[in-house]
């Protein structure tokens, strides 16, 4: 039987007024952003309806609005009948899938990835760290050439493994910068530095990670009752100890989103519903796997559109 798994985007997919229409249409909606404002003790509704951009992008408040709109979409499909057989999520989208699988309640991951922002934005200085988008390079390769440039001394590593033909390094900028010199002398289509906070994904985040892992020892967690697809493994998590360490892991490690995917098609997954503003992973999941089912769900009209092939699933 065809089973569905709900997907969750990460950084880089906040926009100004994302879950404005759910919220204006819906009691249950609005409630998420007033939820997220009472445990953060600040207007985070505010800023994800008005802006501006700049405040919304920084990491420390992208993380919670993510988080907020992806959670407030989740709910209004299960409100309508749409339940998932798996979660997942790119990087923070992570957390809000652990909150659909009922790991952790809404105010409890709001507040958690609010702090994990900046932790993350305290653990670099502002400059000395980068990240950049690698397109047709082969992964054995890459890994090889950022291996060495790390071992001469500037840090560099695999960041995201998105989808075929797209990676995602991070490190210090020196690393970063030689790393996009030799992997486009090696074969690779396109280096492209990314407008980042901060090197995520890389061991410069380790720093963060051990504040994260005190953060989280103070959260009840419970075991996930949908099955999560972990970020770091890119398999199978319910048990909420081995959840609680793969997060605080997930900080300086790679994202294996491909393999993620890879993971829930095997596990039986046809449809998925990327539950978040914008369609950054409905397109990876697509050039992945070009049989798989995608539907991002962002605004009123999307979401009817899904409601309305759904009366056709059996």
């Amino acid at each position: 039987m065809s089973k569905l798994a709900f997907v969750f985007p990460g950084q880089g997919s906040q926009a100004i007024g994302m879950g404005k229409e759910f919220a204006m249409s819906d009691d249950a909606c609005k409630q998420f952003m007033q939820k997220a404002d009472k445990a953060l003790g600040f207007e985070l509704s505010q800023l994800m309806l008005e802006g501006p951009q700049d405040e919304l992008t920084v990491t420390y408040n992208a993380q919670p609005a993510l988080l907020t709109v992806g959670a407030m979409i989740a709910a209004r499909l299960e409100s309508e009948g749409i339940v998932p057989d798996y979660s997942a999520g790119h990087s923070l989208g992570e957390y809000t899938a652990l909150v659909e699988s009922k790991v952790l309640s809404f105010e409890d991951a709001v507040v958690a990835v609010h702090k994990r922002g900046l932790y993350m934005n305290e653990a670099v200085p502002s400059g000395k760290g980068a990240m950049a988008a690698i397109l047709g390079m082969d992964r054995d390769v890459l890994e090889s050439i950022t291996q060495n440039i790390t071992e001469s001394g500037d840090p560099v590593q695999p960041a995201n493994l998105n989808c075929p033909g797209q990676i995602v390094i991070s490190g210090a900028k020196a690393g970063v910068d030689k790393a996009c010199v030799a992997l486009k002398e090696a074969g690779a289509k396109r280096a492209l530095p990314l407008n980042v906070s901060g090197p995520f994904h890389s061991v410069l985040m380790e720093p963060a990670a051990g504040e994260l892992e005190k953060t989280l020892a103070d959260i009840e967690m419970t075991d996930a009752s949908i099955p999560v697809i972990a970020n770091v493994t890119a398999d199978v998590v319910t048990d909420q100890q081995e959840i609680k360490k793969l997060l605080v892991e997930q900080l300086y490690s790679p994202v294996r989103w491909e393999e993620s995917v890879e993971k829930l098609l095997e596990l039986g997954v046809t449809r998925f519903v990327e539950c978040g503003p914008g369609k950054v992973l409905s397109g990876l999941i697509r050039k992945i796997d070009r049989t798989a089912t995608v539907y991002p769900v962002y605004d009123e009209e999307s979401l009817q559109k899904l409601l309305e092939e759904a009366k056709e699933w059996s």
